[in-house]
C-alpha cells in the first residue's frame, strides 16, 4: 500500500536541502536516511533519502543526486509516497493508522449504525472521526477512549459511547431544549 508520508517545500541553504511537511506519525522510520520514495509527479522520482535534520523545528532533508538549490527548488511541492505493509501496526497499543480507520462502520454499544468513516481530521486537541451517516449527512466523533470504546480490525468497525447531542438529530435536540 503507498502512503504520501511527506511534501517538499521549499530549498534551504545552497546545499540541495529541503524542507517538507511531514504527513506521517512516524518521520523516523518513513524518512530516514536511506528510504527510498516514490514521488507525485512520477517523473520526479524515486527519490533517495542522503540526509536529514531538524533546524527550527522544521524536517530538512537532502536527496542523493541533488547537490544544489537549483535542484532542491525543481522538487517543491512534490509528494513524498512510502510503501507500507497493509498489516503492519503502530507500535503502540490502542494505535491505529489512519488508513486502518478509514471505511470502518461506526455502530453504538447497542449495535445501532451510525455510518462509515470517510475521514480523519487531526487536530490539536485530538483527532475526529468524519462519520458519513446513511442518509448522506456527516457527523464528526472525537477520536477519544471515553467516546471511541472499542476498534475491532477484524470485523471493521468502531463501537462508539456518545455523550447525550453527539449524534442526535438537531430536531430532536432542540425539542428536547423547548420542553418545561
Amino acid at each position: 500500500m503507498q502512503l504520501v508520508v511527506a511534501r517538499i517545500g521549499r530549498a534551504h541553504g545552497l546545499r540541495g536541502e529541503v524542507s517538507v511537511e511531514v504527513r506521517t506519525d512516524e518521520p523516523e522510520l518513513r524518512l530516514g536516511p536511506g528510504a527510498v520514495l516514490t514521488t507525485e509527479p512520477a517523473s520526479t522520482g524515486p527519490l533517495t533519502i542522503e540526509t536529514g535534520r531538524v533546524h527550527s523545528g522544521r524536517l530538512l532533508l537532502r536527496f542523493a543526486g541533488v547537490t544544489d538549490r537549483t535542484g532542491a527548488d525543481a522538487l517543491r511541492n512534490t509528494l513524498l509516497i512510502a510503501e507500507i505493509d497493509p498489516e503492519e501496526l503502530p507500535d503502540g497499543d490502542d494505535e491505529y493508522y489512519d488508513h486502518q480507520l478509514m471505511d470502518l462502520d461506526v455502530v453504538t454499544e447497542d449495535g445501532t449504525e451510525i455510518g462509515r468513516i470517510t475521514e480523519i481530521s487531526h487536530l490539536p486537541s485530538q483527532d475526529l472521526f468524519i462519520v458519513e451517516r446513511p442518509d448522506g449527512t456527516e457527523v464528526m466523533i472525537p477520536f477519544v477512549e471515553e467516546i471511541v470504546v472499542e476498534i475491532d480490525l477484524q470485523e471493521q468497525k468502531a463501537v462508539i459511547a456518545p455523550p447525550p447531542g453527539l449524534i442526535d438529530d438537531r430536531a430532536d435536540v432542540a425539542s428536547d431544549r423547548d420542553e418545561p
